[in-house]
């Protein structure tokens, strides 16, 4: 089958260790939309954080989507919202209190994609994130905020054996009502109940009337592993996981060894 959509991790897939675009990934990017493909970035950023690499990408328009907050929201590049699923003000503020108690570093994203925090003292890994999406930092407290404040997910962030530690009592406490999962070491993030980029992934395809066999996921971590199991290709890359490459079809090359480009190449161009 033809694969039509490629669905594309962009921390440590896309983006080489230093956060670049390697040639040979604006190379084979271009190809793919040369050919009709349409080359969705699937990531637990917003899209504010995703802008620069679509547009040093030339993806743009109404007709070209993005998979932002690892899955929360589905967008076309222009802005239009296909589906939004945020987290109510209830939980918003009874993951601050679990994150107070239990001492460690935790953020919100907003749907515009600002960052909120109740800590004073603000982890550095937050100031990380909200300067590689181009967002602001606010400190405020729940009460500090409207009524009807609500959140596209919330974030757990520190050592990534403090989030070893933490991360079972949060599924526990959290994992019935809100999905819970570990995009990367250092994040633990909180959203909707269903959400996660397979789901976004499947709602997408069905948009644009296309087939789970039509659609291949390039990704590294544990996150990506609902893509896997929706797309009829899935590629873990070489820098990814034990756990993305044992869920994968096929395993690339690293992020800093062409690997993208090589799998875009064999497995989705003609």
């Amino acid at each position: 089958m033809t694969i039509r959509l490629l669905a594309v991790d962009v921390d440590d897939t896309l983006l080489d260790s230093q956060g670049k675009l390697l040639p040979s990934t604006r190379k084979a990017v271009a190809a793919c939309l040369e050919q009709g493909i349409k080359v969705v970035l699937c990531s637990g950023r917003p899209l504010a954080g995703l802008t620069p690499y679509l547009q040093a990408l030339n993806i743009s328009g109404s007709q070209q989507y993005a998979i932002t907050y690892n899955g929360a929201i589905i967008e076309a590049v222009a802005g239009d919202i296909i589906s939004k699923k945020l987290v109510n003000n209830q939980w918003y503020r009874q993951l601050t209190a679990f994150s107070q108690e239990h001492k460690i570093p935790f953020n919100v994203v907003a749907p515009d994609s600002q960052i909120y925090t109740a800590d004073h003292d603000v982890n550095w890994l937050t100031v990380v994130q909200a300067w590689e999406n181009s967002a602001g930092v606010f400190i405020r407290k729940p009460n500090e905020l409207p009524a009807d404040f609500v959140i596209a997910k919330g974030l757990f962030v520190g050592d990534s054996s403090l989030l070893d530690q933490i991360e079972p009592t949060v599924e526990q406490v959290f994992g019935q009502d809100l999905s819970v999962v570990r995009s990367g070491p250092n994040f633990l993030e909180v959203m909707h109940l269903g959400v996660n980029k397979g789901v976004a992934l499947q709602q997408l395809a069905q948009h644009l009337n296309l087939s789970a066999a039509e659609v291949m996921a390039v990704g590294d971590e544990k996150n990506d592993l609902p893509m896997f199991e929706f797309a009829g290709t899935a590629v873990a890359m070489g820098n990814g996981t034990d756990l993305a490459k044992q869920h994968a079809d096929f395993v690339t090359g690293t992020n800093d060894e062409d690997g993208l480009a090589a799998a875009i190449e064999k497995y989705a161009l003609n």
